[in-house]
């Protein structure tokens, strides 16, 4: 069945002229006549049904409908743009378009990539920050990187490391002392981060205590709004060092007590394929890196892998 959609130098002929508000404008934007620029105006509004300008003797106007699909129109002809020159720019090379959580991205992973780079120049490896799971037939998205579980239909998913939190604050909030104990830190502002509502809860419980209010606190979506707010002195939080380690090694945030907890129930982060794209050179080859580059970190880190 035939597409109801107008001629694209009709469309490109309305943006221009709208975003100008001038027939002739566009005309020289678009390097045609304007009697041309009229003729495609006048098409595409006897395509829709509806008048798009009004004219008077002072030049020409959008009218409410013409406004409306004119910021519609100008959008999708800007995402048509932005895939061309994608298409164009890649000559022959292969790009992955990761989903991955903000914090892990830049504070982990982004450090890293330039070796990848290094190894697969052919492969280009775009980001885009997303902090919840989702299906990959609604998105562009060929892989995930994500904290959490790994059970997404119709995708295989590869372990990397466990998630492994300690207390940090700044070393003025507790100053003069650098250490504490738990009970010590209960007396303290917790802060919280809103996708693990239980993490402190967890963490008194494994010392065997329990502390009122260990659920109270102000709540921060991303582990980044949870080290700045840590940072500036507005409570003590639970972070894992990988993502702050610039943080403590400057001594902007500090361990007042070296303690983390473990349990098998805990999140993990995990690279996510459709499994109809396991087979993706690119992402094999992305994905061998990115295993290593884990198990590297882990036994620097000494942190458990499975």
């Amino acid at each position: 069945m035939r597409r109801k959609i107008p001629s694209t130098a009709a469309l490109i002929a309305f943006e221009a002229a709208a975003r100008h508000q001038s027939f002739t404008k566009a005309a020289e934007e678009l390097a045609l006549t304007q009697s041309a620029i009229c003729r495609q105006i006048a098409s595409l509004e006897t395509f829709l049904g509806i008048e798009l300008f009004r004219r008077t003797r002072r030049g020409v106007r959008l009218t409410e409908d013409g406004l409306s699909y004119s910021r519609r129109i100008a959008t999708q002809l800007d995402a048509v743009e932005r895939e061309t020159l994608a298409v164009m720019g890649q000559q022959g090379s292969t790009s992955i378009e990761l989903a991955v959580v903000p914090t892990f991205a830049t504070q982990w992973l982004l450090p890293r990539l330039k070796e990848f780079q290094r190894l697969h120049p052919e492969v280009t490896v775009n980001l885009t920050t997303r902090t919840r799971p989702f299906l990959f037939a609604d998105t562009d998205f060929d892989v995930a990187l994500h904290c959490g579980d790994a059970g997404w239909p119709g995708t295989e998913s590869y372990f990397l490391m466990r998630e492994i939190s300690v207390p940090v604050c700044s070393p003025e909030l507790i100053a003069p002392l650098r250490q504490l104990d738990a009970q010590q830190i209960a007396t303290l502002p917790l802060l919280q981060q809103s996708t693990r509502p239980y993490a402190w809860r967890q963490w008194f419980g494994s010392l065997g205590l329990q502390v009122e209010g260990d659920m109270s606190g102000p709540r921060y979506e991303l582990f980044s709004m949870l080290a700045q707010a840590a940072m500036h002195g507005m409570g003590v939080a639970l972070i894992p060092p990988m993502l702050i380690q610039r943080e403590l090694d400057e001594e902007r945030l500090i361990v007042p007590m070296q303690h983390t907890y473990l349990n098998a129930n805990d999140k993990a982060y995990y690279l996510i394929i459709p499994e109809r794209k396991v087979k993706s050179a690119a992402l094999c080859a992305f994905h061998d890196w990115l295993v290593e580059e884990a198990r590297r970190y882990c036994l620097v880190a000494n942190l458990t892998m499975s």
